[in-house]
């Protein structure tokens, strides 16, 4: 973490005490004619950096790229959070530029990953100490073969507590982007639509949520509303954990909130982002990890 300060100039003290002020700190100094006084102030580290220099990325398939350059691949290069592809603009390049994201990024996000399996992934990140480390998890903890097989809300809020601990021993001072877990339904939504999309998801892919896509009875729209109240728990979990961390910034459900359409889906399997949602997955993080406030 960069640390900014100013020091004050010294200032002579004429018969009596003065204070002078300056940049919103107050110096004092008092004594005899001829006596000086002075006093350092340095300026805090502030809690948020809006240009951190390095960046580690954890999570799923997402970060991963998956199934956005080849059916069921993973493809790096187009990560929203470290991708070095230029129609994606990756957080890491828009942050440090295609050189220092090259030298400064790195992507430790394994596809298929669920919250349980960060803190592995925090035990490598901090291995570079990076600046910021930047979340997307959850995900496949909602894709499940059957809604009773969904992470609970209680492990779920558990192991993402113990991922950010793993982090804070080693690196305490290290920021973190925590994105909202995608919206489900909403994907589901629009990816039926595509008859070579519910091909695909019959391999398997969020059968909690895609299982059955043209099946509009009782039963499945129940079971797809128990899986979007699951994400919706998640992203509770994850502001309020994340709220309890000075250094730690979720983006309000942002992701989750985001109006993908087909755009911005796979042509592989209609469910992860394409090129253009990585670039959209960005423009939120970086959004999010550059403003002024929270």
């Amino acid at each position: 973490m960069r640390k900014r300060s100013h020091r004050l100039r010294a200032a002579h003290a004429v018969a009596a005490a003065a204070v002078l002020t300056v940049a919103g700190c107050s110096t004092a100094g008092g004594g005899a004619s001829g006596d000086t006084g002075a006093r350092a102030s340095a300026k805090p580290t502030p809690e948020w950096d809006t240009s951190p220099e390095s960046i580690v990325a954890v999570g799923d398939s997402i970060t991963r790229g998956f199934d956005a350059c080849a059916v069921l691949t993973d493809c790096p290069e187009v990560s929203w959070a470290t991708g070095s592809d230029a129609a994606v603009d990756s957080l890491a390049v828009r942050l440090l530029g295609a050189g220092g994201a090259a030298q400064h990024s790195w992507n430790h996000a394994v596809t298929g990953a669920r919250m349980r399996d960060l803190k592995a992934q925090m035990d490598k990140a901090v291995v570079h100490r990076p600046e910021l480390v930047a979340i997307m998890a959850g995900a496949n903890d909602a894709c499940r073969a059957s809604t009773a097989e969904m992470t609970s809300v209680a492990d779920f809020r558990s192991q993402f507590q113990d991922a950010l601990k793993t982090l804070r021993q080693t690196l305490p001072k290290t920021q973190v982007y925590v994105s909202s877990v995608p919206n489900l339904k909403r994907l589901w939504s629009e990816g039926r639509t595509n008859a070579l999309g519910k091909q695909i998801w019959k391999l398997g892919i969020c059968p909690s949520m895609l299982g059955d896509a043209d099946a509009l009875d009782g039963a499945a729209t129940a079971r797809r509303e128990t899986v979007q109240a699951r994400v919706v728990a998640y992203n509770k979990v994850l502001a309020d954990v994340c709220a309890k961390d000075r250094r730690c910034r979720f983006d309000h459900d942002a992701v989750f909130d985001y109006r993908f359409g087909t755009q911005q889906l796979s042509h592989w399997d209609w469910f992860h982002p394409s090129r253009n949602g990585q670039a959209r997955l960005a423009e939120i993080a970086y959004r999010t990890v550059t403003a002024a406030t929270p």
